[in-house]
């Protein structure tokens, strides 16, 4: 934070595999993944810290991460004089020859990171997850609220609950009574029985009660170290958390309609449905926003072209893309080219991605570098698709950086 306020150091956990959304994930961390264009997934949570004036941060790395450490170090670059940085860690076995064994190990073998800082705070954000925030707001009531760790949580359909860990809130509606990781029938709320607290991955802590419990969970060889399923338990059970309601989290230019807008980009379906949520005549999720700006790196380009009467509708195109087919309902990340005669509906294709003369793609998500034939289709032959490319169970279509199209 800036001088005069609370020392907090920022913590992003980016060490995942990313499996389930393969083949996007095949040779580069999930929060290097493309999204809306010109960002990074990591993009959203770091703007979201460096908004709120937590300028130093560590981005936790492990799997794959060369993509995601060279976009963190060319992009994220802060004021050295100032003494800020974002700068990526990559696994150290500094406690022995083995890799994290959880979020919660992760965070054990980078205790050097608090050690050196000192912060009074340390807040843990996961970095895959699209959304604006304000965690000052979280800060400020973990501070009122005296809590060990103060854990972000969002309200959710009860039937989803076996995709999060739930919160279970005590009477006051702060302090939280359970946690559970992914349970199948969690008990509902007490205003709204269809609904649990999901938590968004997002926790602050108070620096002494991260670490002990960090040691505690060290020694208990049955633990799995993960910190949503081990140390948000363990503190729970010692009175030690309480639940930030997303809810009540606000930020400067939000709308209405985007105001609360929190999507884990997990699977190929969450990732193309947020997606579809940027393109609609009122977005979900508003990009424009300039009061709370979602920060990235942008390539000299050209402007976006349209020529030989091309047409693209309630879509986003990014610079360098030349249009001379149609597009519509789909983004389009910087470089894409699409031919003349050819057809592209509710797609997403990432950079440099080339549709050929009279080629159709529906439904689709192709990685960069995709190039697909004149006259090819993707996503008008469903059981063609099934046996040549990744189909999720919604039947959207995803194409690797670079796969070959027949």
């Amino acid at each position: 934070m800036r001088r005069g306020g609370p020392s907090v150091l920022g913590i992003v956990l980016a060490g995942g595999e990313g499996k389930r959304l393969m083949p996007l994930t095949t040779d580069r961390a999930k929060p290097a993944v493309t999204f809306g264009g010109t960002y990074r997934l990591v993009d959203f949570v770091l703007s979201n810290l460096v908004n709120a004036d937590v300028l130093r941060i560590c981005v936790l790395t492990q799997y794959k991460s060369h993509s995601l450490d060279r976009h963190v170090t060319t992009t994220w670059r802060m004021s050295s004089l100032l003494g800020n940085y974002v700068t990526p860690v990559p696994a150290q076995q500094r406690l022995g020859p083995r890799w994290y064994l959880g979020s919660a190990d992760a965070i054990l073998q980078s205790l050097n990171l608090v050690h050196d800082e000192q912060p009074e705070y340390v807040a843990v954000f996961g970095a895959d997850h699209v959304y604006r925030m304000d965690p000052r707001q979280m800060l400020r009531q973990h501070i009122e609220g005296g809590a060990g760790v103060t854990v972000a949580g969002i309200r959710v359909p009860r039937a989803e609950s076996s995709s999060f860990g739930v919160i279970t809130p005590g009477s006051d509606g702060r302090m939280v009574q359970r946690f559970l990781e992914k349970p199948a029938d969690p008990p509902g709320l007490p205003d709204d029985p269809n609904s649990v607290f999901a938590s968004m991955g997002n926790y602050i802590f108070t620096t002494k009660v991260l670490i002990e419990a960090l040691q505690r969970d060290a020694e208990d060889e049955q633990s799995a170290h993960d910190m949503g399923g081990s140390i948000l338990p363990q503190l729970t059970g010692r009175g030690e958390a309480q639940l930030y309601d997303f809810h009540d989290n606000h930020v400067p230019g939000e709308t209405t309609r985007d105001q609360g807008y929190w999507r884990d980009v997990g699977t190929l379906d969450a990732y193309y449905e947020s997606h579809m949520d940027l393109i609609a005549e009122r977005p979900a999720f508003n990009l424009y926003n300039t009061q709370w700006p979602i920060y990235t790196h942008s390539n000299q380009l050209s402007p976006a072209r349209f020529s030989a009467g091309g047409i693209a509708s309630e879509s986003i195109i990014s610079a360098g893309c030349l249009i001379r087919g149609q597009v519509s309902r789909s983004v389009l990340s910087p470089g894409v080219r699409v031919d003349p005669g050819a057809v592209v509906q509710g797609s997403v294709l990432h950079d440099n991605v080339r549709v050929g003369r009279g080629a159709v793609v529906r439904n689709a998500v192709l990685d960069k570098n995709v190039e697909v034939p004149p006259g090819a289709t993707i996503g008008v032959n469903p059981d063609r698709d099934a046996e040549l490319y990744t189909v999720s169970q919604s039947g959207v279509i995803a194409l690797g950086k670079g796969q070959l199209v027949t």
